[in-house]
């Protein structure tokens, strides 16, 4: 019998796959080449000084990433930057194979101020054609780094100069531009900040810089799919998912700047800080005027752009920042299983466990429990895990850091222990005495019961007369009574 006809789609897989086995076979060859520079991160508390020494500026901070090092040559700052495979670890417990620069993902930081010539070498050590775009970067249209546009493709091996003077200040990023779904997706990218000449006002005393970026990864797979265009399972600051991200430090009074920019392929994203509001003071455009900034307790950011915030630390403690699109906390979260929420699942464990040994019904209140469970996970995959923290399990990941605010830092640099709150400023079970004298007797009823195994289907205060509502419930004219299950 004669085979069956490839379809269109069985044409173009079998294609896809056969084109990308000879890239393949060239990158596993190519992965073992690895620079022997690697800039010293820069998250500790001390502000990070480049190897060559003062030049005008206090450095940014890149919590879990790194300065690249420069040197004058005739005048001109000298930078080289590596496009190369690298083994990048996103959090204990999940390493992938991806691209980046200068062995990091992503790339290291590029700083300078506004009026250096600048001259970049690139040297291209992926199995691919790559070039490099400097984003936001005011510069002539051979510089902007655009494969087939504004220069050709800079090929494996080979080395391409860039070179231009630096026209302006600000939070800008750059970018591979040649097959950017691939290389961006794989990690291409990184920021690069510009500061002022002549700054109208002194330097923060803290100044982060942070890069958001989306990636997909199937559980146990060792490299992130660059054909994903919607379900993205991995949301990074800098490269990393909680509790991989390293801390933000303060000291309290503080003035603290964060320098927030966004290469996710597809997403936007809603970043949050507890505890205080901040003013957004620039864009990837510049300077915001005084007039112009807003309050804000959480900034967007759309994809391909960067925001810059301020705020003083005036209020000590552990206050997360975090993206509030809450599928971006979760880290390789699934989407195919059943909404649980709310069935009794008694003995459900106990006839299923004889068909499927270790089974274990979960989502029945929610997923917050899952991090702490225990479980063992698939080889080389971070799903639903938080971290453990001074009271309970944390129940986010993904896009998720904590800025930590001391009156005094430690001296060594190191990450401050977790805050001790003061007597009197730490939520804590309330005493009976006290929902005695406020009248809120149906939380005591309701604790009892829940000491006894027994579950409230409704909660209200059973002494309330008839009109009054329960906080819980809020309906006005609403008088239920505890029920038990």
């Amino acid at each position: 019998m004669n085979p069956s006809p490839l379809s269109r789609r069985d044409f173009f897989s079998l294609a896809g796959s056969a084109a990308l086995a000879v890239p393949a076979a060239r990158l596993l060859a190519a992965d073992g080449e690895r620079p022997a520079l690697k800039p010293t991160s820069t998250g500790s508390t001390q502000p990070f000084v480049p190897a060559s020494g003062p030049s005008g500026y206090k450095p940014v901070i890149t919590p879990n990433g790194a300065t690249l090092p420069w040197k004058i040559v005739d005048g001109v700052k000298v930078f080289h930057l590596i496009p190369e495979p690298v083994t990048h670890e996103f959090a204990p417990g999940l390493v992938a194979e991806c691209w980046g620069y200068n062995g990091r993902v992503h790339g290291p930081t590029i700083e300078a101020i506004e009026g250096d010539r600048v001259r970049i070498y690139v040297t291209n050590r992926l199995a691919a054609p790559t070039t490099v775009h400097w984003h936001g970067v005011l510069l002539p249209s051979g510089m902007d780094g655009v494969g087939g546009v504004s220069q050709k493709a800079i090929q494996p091996g080979e080395t391409f100069k860039y070179e231009f003077t630096l026209r302006q200040h600000g939070t800008l990023m750059y970018h591979s531009h040649h097959d950017e779904m691939t290389q961006m997706q794989l990690g291409m990218m990184g920021l690069f900040i510009i500061h002022p000449k002549q700054p109208t006002q002194p330097p923060p005393d803290r100044d982060y810089a942070i890069m958001l970026s989306e990636w997909k990864i199937e559980v146990g797979a060792r490299r992130p799919d660059p054909n994903e265009m919607t379900d993205f399972n991995v949301f990074t600051m800098n490269g990393r998912s909680f509790p991989g991200t390293q801390a933000l430090v303060a000291k309290k009074g503080d003035r603290v700047r964060i320098r927030l920019g966004n290469l996710s392929t597809m997403s936007h994203h809603a970043i949050h800080l507890h505890g205080y509001y901040f003013k957004v003071v620039a864009t990837d455009g510049g300077e915001i005027p005084v007039a112009g900034q807003w309050p804000e307790t959480t900034v967007h950011m759309p994809t391909g752009s960067t925001r810059t915030i301020e705020f003083v630390a005036d209020e000590p403690g552990d206050w997360v920042m975090h993206c509030h699109m809450l599928h971006h906390v979760m880290t390789q979260m699934g989407h195919n299983f059943g909404n649980l929420i709310g069935i009794d699942e008694t003995g459900l464990n106990q006839a299923i466990r004889p068909l499927v040994p270790g089974y274990m019904t979960m989502g029945a209140t929610g997923m917050g429990d899952m991090g702490d469970m225990g479980m063992a996970v698939p080889p080389n995959s971070l799903p639903m895990v938080g971290g453990p923290g001074q009271y309970d399990y944390i129940t986010m990941g993904g896009m998720f850091t904590i800025l930590k605010v001391r009156e005094e830092l430690p001296a060594d640099g190191s990450e401050p222990e977790w805050y001790k709150s003061p007597p009197g400023t730490l939520a804590e079970p309330a005493p009976e005495a006290d929902l005695k004298r406020d009248g809120i007797a149906f939380a005591a009823a309701t604790a009892k019961l829940e000491a006894r195994g027994k579950k409230p289907l409704e909660l209200c205060d059973p002494a309330a007369p008839a009109g009054n509502a329960s906080p819980l419930l809020r309906q006005p004219t609403a008088r239920v009574k505890i029920a038990l299950q």
